[in-house]
């Protein structure tokens, strides 16, 4: 059976709950989060990222939150909830289905870099 976008996206929205940028700052404060910024080196440059956020572009993601490969990210902890955002939202959807399917199982998708600037969320030069 073969999959467009549209429906890997759908799927991954159904899987992986959102959670707003106030939500996200109380789980961040806590120290009980991992926050990943899935998009491009260039986007980041160009923005920032949340700050504290790991960078691991969505084409790594598999290989950095897998202890067993060699790019292993030990910031990766099956035990934290991981908090995922891009662009707009998608690629942090495809991302966080990823990690589920690996074995994480709090993740949260926090859409959209911009959300969290128009939150007044606190941001970092990368």
């Amino acid at each position: 059976m073969s999959s467009s976008v549209k429906d890997m996206l759908a799927a991954a929205n159904s899987s992986v709950p959102g959670i707003s940028p106030q939500d996200a700052k109380v789980l961040i404060e806590s120290g009980k989060a991992l926050v990943v910024d899935v998009r491009d080196g260039l986007e980041l440059q160009a923005s920032g990222k949340v700050q504290g956020a790991k960078h691991v572009a969505r084409g790594m993601i598999e290989f950095k939150a897998d202890p067993a490969s060699p790019y292993y990210d030990n910031a990766f902890d099956r035990e934290k909830t991981v908090i995922v955002y891009c662009a707009s939202g998608g690629r942090s959807a495809l991302a966080g289905k990823t990690l589920q399917d690996m074995g994480y199982k709090d993740v949260r998708n926090l859409g959209g870099f911009k959300g969290w600037v128009d939150s007044g969320g606190a941001v970092e030069k990368a």
